[in-house]
């Protein structure tokens, strides 16, 4: 058979067994294995076991339950009761007022969650009933809130980095630090966009609350400080070299553990829950690298990455049009596909041919993470837009269409990271040169 006959089959495989409702994990499985039994010599059931436990005990992905259940363990405390509180106090100065708390909140709740989804729920909870009873405009309130939960996804630690780190072999702590400035960047632009609104829109805009003092704002900000301090030990320790990924992931649960237990919320009903509730999430991404994983390898001996990676080759793309050929690409795929889906089964595939390109894996990584970001909020499968209609009542079109100067500011932010590629890259040199 041709490259192109099997590969029809084995996608028209892939999307049958999803469309009968079988996990992702299990369906990247039963394609490898469809690939390995028509079209390898070797046995199948041999390469499964041998590709799975190898995928299963790299140390590299102890730091992912880690950071979830760090993650988890922040959620359960008061951090998400009080972070409007918190925040609001500074941001009544800013054109657009408490509309920043949307992005500043999931900046901050980013740094602790490692996904989207999540952020985007929790920020939601305290933002939108308290901002929509204010009488900010609700199309600002959850365009900007859908843009800025996918910060989730960039601000480290992130799930995602770490799965394409353990699928296109990168360092995981350098990934970390690479994505710090172009989150900050990424933020800027929201909030740079509710400036530019609030300007033209001064009506909409609701009276400032009562002005407090640096102390005032202090005080009201208390509970956010030591979550704070834990994030800056935790990438701290990463960027001066004191801790791996791993490491600081581990320090980052202790710490956790110590802050919500401080602040009262730790009991064990909590910590039950929040082990539950990270043991669930990381067996579903395990199995999902597990599976993508032994689809590699299948991939790998029928020859389809190399077959690829010269198709690609002879249409003679420079490296901008390679990029942009990718972006679409992983925007296409992210209407039918989750995020961690598309990096596990695009990375073995693509790395031969985005290292030919001479593209560096660590910005390749951000730039994932950023169009990834994208195909959250892009239907039909726009999770932050599924989370958003479960919170609001309206209708998916409405969600879009607000959302999409959000979309616009992550193309700009595309562009500008590779048009000024040290703002990927800078953080992650001055960390090798420590």
């Amino acid at each position: 058979m041709s490259d192109l006959a099997i590969t029809g089959l084995l996608v028209l495989s892939l999307f049958l067994i999803l469309g009968s409702g079988v996990w992702i994990g299990l369906t990247l499985s039963g394609v490898a294995w469809i690939a390995m039994q028509l079209f390898s010599a070797r046995p199948a059931g041999d390469a499964m076991a041998v590709t799975i436990w190898g995928s299963a005990s790299s140390w590299t992905l102890t730091a992912l339950p880690l950071f979830i259940w760090m993650g988890e363990i922040l959620f359960r405390t008061r951090l998400s009761q009080d972070m409007f509180k918190g925040l609001a106090p500074w941001v009544q100065a800013l054109p657009g007022r408490l509309l920043h708390t949307n992005v500043v909140g999931c900046t901050i709740f980013a740094a602790v969650s490692g996904s989207s989804a999540a952020t985007c729920a929790t920020i939601g909870k305290m933002t939108l009933p308290e901002l929509t009873r204010r009488g900010y405009p609700e199309h600002m309130v959850v365009g900007t809130l859908a843009g800025a939960s996918t910060l989730g996804l960039l601000i480290p630690p992130s799930i995602i980095m770490i799965v394409y780190g353990v699928s296109a072999e990168v360092s995981i702590s350098q990934l970390f630090i690479a994505g710090v400035l172009p989150g900050i960047l990424l933020a800027a632009l929201f909030s740079g966009y509710i400036v530019v609104w609030a300007l033209r829109h001064p009506e909409q805009v609701p009276a400032a609350d009562v002005r407090m003092g640096f102390m005032q704002k202090l005080s009201e900000s208390r509970s956010l400080i030591p979550v704070m301090l834990l994030i800056a030990a935790v990438l701290g320790s990463i960027y001066t070299g004191f801790a791996t990924a791993t490491e600081a992931a581990a320090v980052g649960v202790v710490g956790s553990l110590v802050l919500s237990a401080v602040q009262g919320s730790m009991n064990w009903g909590t910590f039950k829950d929040s082990l539950m509730g990270a043991t669930r999430l990381y067996c579903m991404i395990a199995l999902i690298l597990a599976g993508a994983a032994f689809l590699t390898l299948a991939m790998g001996y029928i020859g389809l990455p190399r077959h690829l990676a010269e198709w690609i080759a002879s249409l003679g793309l420079n490296q901008a049009q390679l990029i942009v050929a990718l972006a679409i690409f992983f925007i296409i795929l992210g209407c039918f596909l989750d995020g961690i889906s598309m990096v596990v089964l695009t990375m073995g595939v693509l790395m031969p041919t985005v290292q030919a390109a001479g593209i560096d894996p660590i910005w390749f990584g951000i730039f994932i993470v950023l169009v990834v970001e994208m195909a959250q909020i892009t239907p039909p499968v726009g999770f932050n837009l599924f989370v958003l209609q479960g919170m609001t009542g309206r209708q998916l079109p409405w969600i879009t269409k607000v959302t999409l100067p959000m979309f616009l500011l992550m193309c700009g932010a595309v562009a500008l990271i590779y048009v000024f590629p040290g703002i990927v890259t800078w953080l992650p040199q001055q960390m090798a040169a420590r």
